[in-house]
């Protein structure tokens, strides 16, 4: 590997384990210094190296990534405040919080409550309950006439499968991030193994994990994250592009599934359908989907795989 290689995953690594921290520590104070620190950069080099391949500033990324878990929480945690929203998302009072959601999302926290949750996704459209196509990021929704929602909404495939209530183990990973489309993040894995398997970290017992940083429904596609990644068994030493996370135990919805590439959206329309009638609502751990089986070796391409989505009582 030639050292312009070596000094590009090297970056990639600094400004992931900023993200990373970010993450973490939602409901602090993060400043341009604090980024900076953790990425072993001068604040000036940081922000124009950050800027340069993320596509927004520091400060821009952490606003955003408040402002879309704020909209997470308005959504699915009903019973707290918006008061209690702005601090756990790092704001320093409600008023300045509803003025920046107000110019981000194009609705007033109220009005962003009170309309409709997305529920199911068909050929990127997003539907609710009631078959209504819903706004994303206070964009005016796609205008469907009702015979077209009728049989869009028929084409909403509902899997039979098993979904239940599950206490799941603490994951310790090993990923290499992907931000954008869905179906681009097999190049992440590519990279993943090409450094693992030489480290003796890939076994016929070893099990790949998705892992998803961001909201679909919320955050544009070309910024959603998702981290590629394998379970370790000890703590790995990592380099470049690889990183190092940690999925806590929790309480999950977990629903199993054995679907072709093309099948996914109808599982994750499944699994959504299914918690609006649960008596549960998401709760803050990542969600996740584990793959049981290499798909390249099935006969039938088959994905089997459980949809791992965190829950806590309504």
């Amino acid at each position: 590997m030639d050292s312009k290689e070596l000094s590009k995953q090297e970056y990639t690594a600094r400004i992931n384990r900023v993200m990373d921290y970010i993450g973490q520590n939602i409901e602090q104070q993060i400043d341009l210094a604090v980024m900076a620190q953790v990425a072993s950069f001068s604040p000036y080099h940081f922000h124009r190296i950050f800027t340069a391949m993320v596509g927004e500033t520091p400060n821009n990324f952490v606003s955003r990534i408040r402002l879309e878990k704020a909209a997470q929480l308005l959504t699915d945690n009903l019973k707290s405040t918006v008061s209690d929203i702005a601090f756990q998302c790092g704001f320093i009072n409600a008023s300045s919080f509803s003025r920046a959601f107000k110019t981000y999302f194009g609705l007033t926290t109220k009005e962003f409550r009170e309309q409709e949750k997305a529920i199911y996704t068909k050929n990127g459209v997003r539907y609710s309950k009631n078959c209504k196509a819903v706004s994303k990021i206070g964009k005016h929704p796609q205008q469907v006439n009702d015979q077209f929602c009728s049989v869009e909404f028929n084409q909403i495939i509902i899997m039979n499968t098993k979904i239940e209530i599950k206490q799941m183990p603490e994951l310790n990973l090993i990923y290499c991030r992907h931000m954008g489309a869905f179906n681009m993040i097999g190049q992440a894995y590519e990279k993943l193994f090409r450094w693992a398997v030489p480290r003796g970290l890939v076994t016929p017992e070893t099990k790949t994990v998705t892992v998803y940083r961001d909201d679909p429904s919320i955050t544009a596609i070309e910024k959603v994250r998702q981290d590629a990644s394998i379970i370790v068994k000890e703590d790995v030493k990592v380099e470049g592009e690889i990183g190092k996370s940690t999925i806590p135990s929790g309480k999950y919805a977990v629903g199993h599934f054995e679907i072709k590439e093309t099948e996914f959206e109808e599982a994750w329309n499944t699994m959504c359908s299914w918690l609006t009638e649960s008596g549960y609502q998401p709760a803050d751990n990542p969600t996740y989907e584990y793959y049981h089986n290499n798909y390249s070796e099935d006969i039938e391409h088959r994905f089997i795989v459980d949809i791992c989505i965190p829950v806590k009582p309504l």
